[in-house]
């Protein structure tokens, strides 16, 4: 579990949750019976599991907030989610989409998450730092993620042994740190060996302006969407649809800090708060791919 975003060292943040957030228990004997209810109910289609997830007290401070900018259940109804699935989601953050994902997979599917090799180490130790903490934060719920399937893997070199079980791969705000950090083309060979026939690959990512040299998104954050889709295709997916979900007009792309000037990281602290506020979250493509291909 690497930091979606991968923020210039010395960002306090990461997807809008403090890298040193309280993970002191704030659960209520009150929380973990309406964790249980949670994961008990039966849920028709996967938009009812994850609005009835996006009700739920067990969500961190803020995370509902961000709701407004993530269209979670939007996003994740048009990439096809179904409580009955197995669901794999790469590199979760802190776990805003996890803390949706594991409740309304609990009964019927199953939730992977990846958890980084202490040794895998992107030159510092704030990668790993964040994973601890996500890992105490799953630790505290065994009502809503005593099912989550945690994988260990090497982010540099990812070998994972799930060939042909995987209904899902979402890589949320996640290829433009594979595009900085060298491992898209590793990512998407093991996505695509993990899939089943016709399986599914979720991306929703930061998107610059078309033309930009995807070179860039190493200080911007952002990568054109044409070439973040020739890139899938030539791993051997097909895209099959596109959604303005998460497109935001109000986005200029040229920030001095990049996306990462943006909610919900604002790292320029209190200069031009009320500016970057007022733009909201980045503009984000979102795509969904199929395995269409042998490989």
């Amino acid at each position: 579990m690497i930091a979606c975003g991968a923020p210039p060292r010395g960002t306090p943040s990461v997807e809008g949750v403090s890298v040193g957030r309280n993970l002191e228990p704030r659960w209520t004997p009150a929380m973990h019976a309406a964790a249980r209810e949670l994961v008990d109910a039966d849920y028709a289609t996967g938009r009812q599991a994850i609005e009835a997830a996006m009700k739920g007290s067990h969500r961190a401070p803020g995370a509902v907030d961000r709701d407004r900018y993530r269209h979670p259940s939007d996003t994740l109804d048009f990439f096809g989610f179904t409580p009955t699935m197995t669901v794999f989601d790469v590199a979760p953050g802190a776990g805003w989409y996890t803390e949706l994902l594991a409740p309304a997979l609990a009964k019927h599917g199953d939730y992977i998450t990846t958890v980084t090799d202490p040794h895998d180490d992107p030159g510092s130790n704030w990668g790993t730092s964040l994973n601890g903490r996500f890992v105490a934060h799953l630790r505290q719920a065994p009502e809503l993620y005593g099912k989550v399937h945690e994988v260990v893997v090497a982010y540099a070199a990812p070998k994972i042994d799930l060939e042909g079980t995987v209904d899902m791969v979402l890589m949320m705000r996640e290829i433009h740190m594979m595009k900085n950090w060298g491992t898209l083309d590793a990512w998407l060979r093991a996505s695509f060996r993990m899939l089943k026939p016709n399986g599914v690959l979720g991306v929703e990512d930061h998107r610059a302006a078309p033309g930009t040299d995807p070179a860039a998104c190493t200080t911007t954050g952002y990568l054109p969407e044409a070439w973040v889709v020739r890139e899938v295709e030539a791993a051997g997916f097909k895209l099959v649809a596109r959604s303005e979900i998460n497109a935001n007009p109000r986005d200029t792309r040229d920030h001095p800090k990049g996306v990462w000037t943006l909610p919900p990281e604002m790292v320029l602290g209190d200069v031009d708060r009320e500016k970057y506020e007022a733009i909201g979250e980045s503009d984000r493509m979102t795509l969904k791919f199929v395995k269409v291909a042998a490989r």
